[in-house]
């Protein structure tokens, strides 16, 4: 005849190995949860970024459109207002001569402002490129822990259904027992 106690042991353990499946398989929707909400964070970042490269760019065209207006009315029409002033020819020699380097100084400044420019939306894409690596790699992460608890929680249930098949040979209740 089947020893109860033993019965009971052996349903408290298949009973136990299946609630810490079921306990593992919610850490592993709770890690893959983490995973994507952290992605998601991250990526937001991405965006952020792409902003904030809308604003530079936006920045940088009105600051050159300004500065050129800027140049023609202060710094050339300051040159030709001083050479006619003192009476020279603002067709030839030194007042061209003039006007011309304070041209070329001035593309150089627009040049220099334009690849400082592109420097900083170099930055920007690899700031993405990096956010979107951290969000992949977070998911990853997410579903590593995910495969881990899946794994122990399956580890738990088949030790539990070990153990209520020990339980149940030592009482005798596949034939005979101990």
């Amino acid at each position: 005849m089947c020893n109860p106690l033993a019965l009971i042991s052996a349903g408290a353990s298949v009973v136990g190995g299946i609630q810490q499946k079921q306990a593992a398989d919610r850490a592993a929707a709770a890690a893959l949860a983490a995973g994507e909400f952290n992605a998601t964070i991250i990526e937001r970042d991405i965006d952020l970024l792409e902003r904030q490269r809308g604003i530079i760019n936006s920045n940088f065209l009105v600051g050159q459109e300004r500065a050129a207006i800027a140049f023609e009315r202060d710094v050339q029409g300051a040159a030709r207002a001083g050479f006619g002033y003192a009476g020279f020819d603002m067709s030839a020699g030194t007042p061209i001569a003039v006007l011309r380097e304070n041209a070329r100084e001035f593309d150089y400044e627009q040049k220099a402002r334009e690849f400082n420019n592109q420097i900083q939306n170099m930055q920007i894409t690899d700031a993405q490129e990096e956010a979107e690596l951290n969000a992949q790699l977070s998911r990853m992460e997410g579903g590593m822990a995910a495969a881990s608890a899946r794994a122990q929680g399956t580890s738990s249930m088949i030790s539990g259904f070990g153990e209520a098949a020990q339980f149940g040979y030592e009482a005798g209740l596949f034939g005979e027992g101990k």
